[in-house]
Formats: C-alpha cells, sequence, structure tokens
C-alpha cells in the first residue's frame, strides 16, 4: 500500500494521459471506406478530387455511382443532371449549393437530393477534406457542367 498521496494522484494522472492519447490516436486513424482512386484530371472541379468509380451505367441499368474525395477548398463547377442526383456524405465537412438558394454545410451522415435540371455545385469546406457517393443517371442524358463558382460565392453564406 502506498503512503503517500501524491503518489495516488500521479498513478491516476499518467492513466488519464494514457487513455486520452490512445483516445485521440485510434480516432484520427479512421479508414476510407473507398480507395482514393483516380486524380480528375478535367476543368470542371476548382481545386484537387479523386473519383472511385463503384458502379457504371450499362444496357441493363442507366444508375452509376461514384466516391469523390475532395481535398479542403476543392468544389465542382455549378452543373445539372438531367434526372437529378443523390449525395450520400461519407466523411468531412462540405458545402452543397442549388442555384439561387442558400449554401448548405453537410456532415458524414448527411444525404441530399439534387433535383432534375438545377444548376447547383458542391464541394468541400475551407479546412476540411470531404467525401460523398454521387448516385445518377445517364438515362436522361450526360451531366451538364456550367461556369465555375467564384470564390465569392463559394464564401458566401
Amino acid at each position: 500500500m502506498m503512503k503517500h498521496p501524491f503518489s495516488y494522484i500521479l498513478i491516476i494522472a499518467l492513466i488519464t494521459v494514457i487513455g486520452c492519447t490512445e483516445k485521440n490516436t485510434s480516432s484520427t486513424l479512421e479508414t476510407p471506406i473507398f480507395p482514393e482512386g483516380r486524380k480528375i484530371d478535367n476543368d470542371n472541379f476548382t481545386g484537387i478530387a479523386w473519383l472511385t468509380m463503384l458502379a457504371e451505367s450499362d444496357s441493363l441499368n442507366p444508375m452509376y455511382a461514384g466516391n469523390v474525395m475532395f481535398e479542403p477548398g476543392t468544389r465542382t463547377n455549378w452543373h445539372s443532371h438531367p434526372t437529378g442526383q443523390l449525395l450520400i456524405v461519407t466523411n468531412g465537412e462540405g458545402y452543397y449549393q442549388e442555384r439561387g438558394q442558400p449554401k448548405r454545410i453537410l456532415h458524414k451522415g448527411d444525404a441530399v437530393k439534387c433535383p432534375p435540371d438545377t444548376p447547383h455545385w458542391h464541394g468541400a469546406s475551407p479546412i476540411s477534406e470531404f467525401t460523398h457517393i454521387a448516385i445518377s443517371s445517364s438515362q436522361n442524358g450526360p451531366t451538364l457542367w456550367l461556369e465555375k463558382v467564384t470564390d465569392e460565392v463559394y464564401r458566401g453564406n
């Protein structure tokens, strides 16, 4: 049995520090659901984004799905989908905005239904990566890509 109360305090402090360190380490090592994929190399994005196609459209099913990872500050251009789009957020903090509407802040677990033929954009916040699964259909034609989202719009409320 220890004779000094200071020894008890020291042992409790060490256990607390070790416990907190282990928790912080394990929570920051979250493994992504899907691989990073290929870097998107076109003019439809501002910044750096990565794409892993999860399902391609074909003659049996016009639906397609891709996992998109945006580095902080990266965003799409304004664009629309003839059949709409579904976004399912799997990581980070990002934005979604339809033309003429306020920008929405998105977090892991959020889902957004983008209406057909509605210009919108989505991407990462300036301080966080952002990953979502994007689902749409090629049934009524391809995505219509529009102008870049200005820095003013991106930073706006």
